[in-house]
């Protein structure tokens, strides 16, 4: 108890800060009061001045993917990067500030503490400034004798707005190599003048001095010239300025040219000295070299001097003044890229243009007095100390800023990209890459622009079709712009990179930097709803449909068509095309649905499209959909569009006018002992101009039978039959009749005592609308009762049931006798029926009084044989059973007699046999393939004798222990 976690502090170097532009910047941030790890992550950002609030991720300690593309080269690169001071403290090296590093600066610290307690980032702000300091000083090569007086002048300026001080300084680099300079004298940035280390005593002495003249002037004197005070001398200026934190901080520092100091010491006869204005140069700089003899009266004596590097001659002048060069530099004097020449009898200079890496080494100049002009031997030789020459091969200053100002577009919006070259000393060529994300590591050529502006554009670009025709412009000095007018989508999508390649004596530089273009495609965001206000109409009525389309751009800015499409009420019917409206306005009318174009009318307000159908009909019924295509923009012509989509399914449904069909519902019965039935279908009441379509059903005698469809006459009194009754025997007794207007009949021809149960009807109204028929209604009528009077007498026949047994391929016989005698002449008929599931048995064979023998099942009657042993059998044999012959049959007689002369015959009597059950079998030659196919059956047939004797062993020796016992 009592004690409190830390609270997280994240402290940011204060700001604001003002660097110059070229300059290496660092940036320090901490942290304290944490928990978690002692090695904290630190993640740094920017938020531009162009847009204050929107956070742009630079460098993370943690996570290499945290940099926005536009800092990942430079991060990659180490031209930004995070050096880490120790575990909770860190320093942000910005090693080239550009202008665009301007703004303001946000070191985050990730969260390790157990909960959120303090703050976790912090803010500064730095500004870029240019780099306004100028330092200037002529180089010279200068020889003096001891005790002599030196003086050099340095014009140091700057022009920058913010208030800054100077500081300008001497110093003395001496020997070869890259050895430290020697300060000699000071003037810092508070006005306190501090000399060197060697040179402290001297300026105490007033012997070395620092003057300002005027505002940008400053002379540096030294008097008495020693031996020591030879080498390469040169001034240098920085400019400084007051951090928040009260610290100063140098923004720019800079060199001036090298001024070569040779002092000869008094007393020698003979001395030499080499001296060069620079001594670190760069490819193509020139190189001046001076030989200096020091001799009393040396105007008076003749010197041969000869030139060495890397002690290896390179040209001599002899005391004649006559040059000879050797034979590798004869080359390059005859182009004069060499020179060498003697200004006066003490000094002789050696002149490199344009020089390369093979011109570096170490330098000297060899001395030799002659007696006279022509003598081969030489008095004395001197040769001077070596003086080591840099040539350092010339890196390239091209610097690249690439962006884009549509970094975000939709397939077919122009992309335009620019790409700024600094540093560039001379033409430049120029090439635009795209680096497709979808195949990472390739590249696609864009553009091209050569030194002397030649354009040509990459084989993917070159279709003007495609993407319209491509812009490259250089505008400016430097500045290249690159135009693709309309985009194909998302595969133009990614990196795009400028490379910039300058030459310069053989040699080239090439300069690279990247943007990042997102192109999304026109199908992202394209989206259509279609709407009805009405979605159920009356016959007659118009209605209309809307077709609302959304996307992230405008849509009238680019080309768009509407396909109405339509599907008929029956979900087996396809979409069919009623009409589609071009980008250009032109209606094409689909063909599948003629009867809409002189109906519909077709509109577009904005974003919407709308189709309005006048006077609906039942063929207008169904469902609608629209499908929207767009194409790109600036692109003729249109060729395949960019996107597509479809709306969902707006369904229609027609009300027909109201049926007022009334069928007469009362039920009814007809009783007839023979002859024909007639059942009567009366419809009570129905509009003027209708028709009708009937259709008749038998329900059978069991209550639960389902209802059989008899026949159907439409509209046009065209018969259909049911199954049961499409036999031609049943078609020839089932008829049906229009009796008049509002009548109509179903007529049995020779209705027999299998034709009773309950007749009706099902009456359909139709309705001739404009384009068709139309069912507006239908009614069922009540049910008629068909019962037939049966004959007081009946006949004697076997009425007892039983089963027969038959196996298939085998002829069988269903027996069917009357017994009992009967007056001779009486005509008789029989009929065999087949129980089936449906509740009406079925007829397989009919024998007429007349005689005539009738099949309704047709395909049974090569099969069925009525052979009539004697006038009272009446048995049916059936030939080749087959297993779905099986089941219940029975026989059904009756006799005839007619009136009196002329009359229609009546039935007497009339009897019915009993339910014979046909059983069916395989053949016998299949029950032994079955068993012999059977392996376990075979097993125990073949093992049964072996089994029995076994048993018979077993029973006698029982019999012998029970008679022992």
């Amino acid at each position: 108890t009592g004690l409190t976690t830390a609270q997280r502090v994240v402290t940011i170097q204060e700001g604001p800060l003002y660097r110059v532009r070229g300059s290496h910047v660092t940036l320090w941030c901490k942290v304290s009061g944490y928990q978690g790890p002692a090695e904290q992550n630190f993640q740094w950002s920017i938020y531009l001045p162009s847009a204050p609030e929107r956070e742009v991720q630079i460098v993370s300690t943690v996570d290499p993917s945290f940099p926005y593309a536009i800092y990942t080269q430079r991060v990659r690169g180490r031209g930004i990067f995070v050096e880490r001071l120790q575990g909770d403290a860190v320093l942000l090296h910005i090693t080239e500030l550009q202008e665009r590093d301007a703004g303001q600066y946000e070191c985050h610290t990730p969260n390790t503490d157990e909960r959120y307690f303090g703050s976790y980032s912090a803010k500064m702000n730095l500004s870029v400034i240019p780099d306004t300091l100028s330092v200037s000083m002529a180089p010279q090569a200068l020889t003096l004798t001891e005790g002599d007086v030196v003086e050099l002048t340095c014009g140091v300026s700057k022009s920058t707005a913010q208030h800054t001080h100077l500081s300008v300084g001497w110093y003395l680099l001496q020997g070869a190599g890259e050895q430290r300079p020697e300060e000699i004298l000071t003037l810092s940035k508070d006005f306190i003048l501090k000399p060197g280390p060697s040179y402290e005593q001297r300026f105490l002495e007033g012997d070395v001095q620092l003057n300002k003249l005027g505002n940008t002037t400053y002379k540096l004197i030294i008097r008495g010239l020693k031996p020591s005070d030879q080498g390469q001398l040169y001034c240098e200026a920085a400019e400084w300025i007051e951090d928040p934190d009260q610290t100063w901080k140098d923004i720019s520092r800079k060199q001036t040219e090298r001024t070569s100091l040779a002092v000869v010491s008094q007393g020698r006869d003979l001395s030499v000295d080499i001296a060069a204005a620079e001594r670190s140069l760069s490819e193509g700089d020139t190189l001046q070299l001076n030989c200096v003899v020091a001799a009393p009266k040396s105007s008076s004596r003749h010197f041969q001097v000869i030139w060495l590097l890397n002690e290896m001659e390179v040209a001599r002048v002899d005391p004649h003044g006559v040059l000879i060069w050797e034979e590798e530099y004869e080359e390059r004097a005859k182009l004069r890229q060499l020179r060498a020449f003697k200004p006066s009898n003490a000094v002789y200079v050696l002149t490199i243009y344009e020089v390369g890496l093979k011109d570096k080494g170490t330098y000297q100049c060899s001395v030799s007095e002659m007696k006279t002009p022509g003598d081969l031997h030489s008095i004395q030789t001197s040769v001077s100390s070596g003086i080591q020459v840099n040539v350092k091969p010339i890196e390239s200053q091209l610097r690249l800023s690439v962006s884009s100002s549509t970094p975000r577009v939709t397939a077919g919006e122009p992309l335009i990209l620019q790409c700024e070259v600094q540093g560039a000393t001379g033409p430049v060529s120029l090439r635009w890459w795209h680096l497709p994300p979808q195949r990472p590591g390739s590249r696609v050529l864009v553009a091209a622009m050569e030194q002397d502006g030649t354009r040509s554009l990459g084989s993917a670009y070159q279709d003007g079709g495609a993407r319209g025709n491509l812009r490259l412009e250089k505008r400016g000095s430097g500045t290249f712009t690159l135009v693709i007018p309309s985009t194909l989508g998302e595969q133009d999508s990614g990196q795009y990179r400028c490379e910039a390649t300058q030459w310069s004596r053989g040699r080239n530089w090439t300069g690279k930097g990247e943007a990042a273009v997102t192109v999304s495609s026109m199908g992202l965001g394209l989206q259509a709803t279609l709407r009805s206000r009405i979605p159920i109409v009356s016959y007659g009525q118009s209605f209309e449909l809307f077709c609302q389309v959304s996307t992230n751009y405008t849509l009238e800015e680019v080309p768009a068509s509407v396909r109405w499409l339509f599907q008929p009420s029956l979900p087996t019917d396809p979409l069919q095309e009623l009409v589609q409206v071009l980008p250009s306005g032109t209606v094409v009318w689909g063909t599948a649905q003629p009867r809409f174009e002189g109906k519909a009318q077709l509109e577009k307000a904005g974003t919407s499209f709308r189709l309005h159908i006048h006077s609906a009909l039942p063929a207008n019924e169904g469902t609608y959909q629209c499908e929207v295509e767009v194409w790109r923009r600036n692109i003729l012509p249109l060729g395949q569009p960019a996107a597509s989509t479809s709306s969902n399914a707006v369904e229609i449904k027609v009300v027909l006018p109201e049926s007022k069909l009334q069928v007469a519902t009362k039920d009814s019965s007809v009783e007839i002992a023979s002859g024909n039935a007639a059942i009567e279908c009366r419809i009570v009441f129905a509009q003027n101009n209708s028709q009708f379509a009937v259709t008749w059903y038998l329900l059978p005698p069991p209550a639960d039978a389902r209802p059989l469809r008899i026949v159907r006459a439409n509209y046009n009194n065209v018969l259909e039959y049911g199954s049961e009754f499409s036999s031609p025997a049943q078609k020839s007794r089932f008829l049906s009749q229009r009796v008049s207007s509002n009548i109509f009949q179903l007529l049995i021809l020779s209705a027999n005592p299998g034709d009773q149960g309950r007749y009706y009807c099902v009456v359909e109204e139709w309705l001739w609308l404009v384009d068709g028929w139309y069912k507006l209604g239908e009614g069922t009528s009540g049910r008629t009762m068909l019962k037939f009077k049966l004959p007081e007498r009946e006949l004697q026949m076997e009425k007892t049931n039983h089963s027969i047994s038959a196996r298939e391929g085998e002829e069988v016989t269903l027996p069917c006798r009357l017994q009992g005698a009967l007056p001779p002449g009486t005509p008789l008929s029989a009929t065999w029926l087949q129980v089936t599931s449906s509740g009406r048995d079925s007829a397989l064979l009919a024998l007429g009084r007349d005689g005539t023998v009738g099949y309704p099942r047709e395909r049974l009657a090569p099969r069925l044989h009525l052979r009539r042993p004697s006038a009272a059998d009446f048995s049916l044999t059936m030939s080749s059973v087959q297993r779905g012959d099986a089941g219940a049959y029975y026989c059904q007689l009756q006799a005839w007699q007619q009136q009196s002369q002329g009359k229609d015959w009546a039935l007497a009597a009339s009897a019915r046999s009993g339910y014979i059950q046909l059983t069916t079998s395989p053949p016998e030659s299949t029950v032994l393939s079955r068993i012999c196919s059977s392996p376990p059956l075979l097993n125990f047939i073949l093992y049964l004798p072996l089994v029995l004797i076994l048993l018979l062993v077993l029973a006698v020796f029982c019999w012998y222990c029970k008679f022992r016992k």
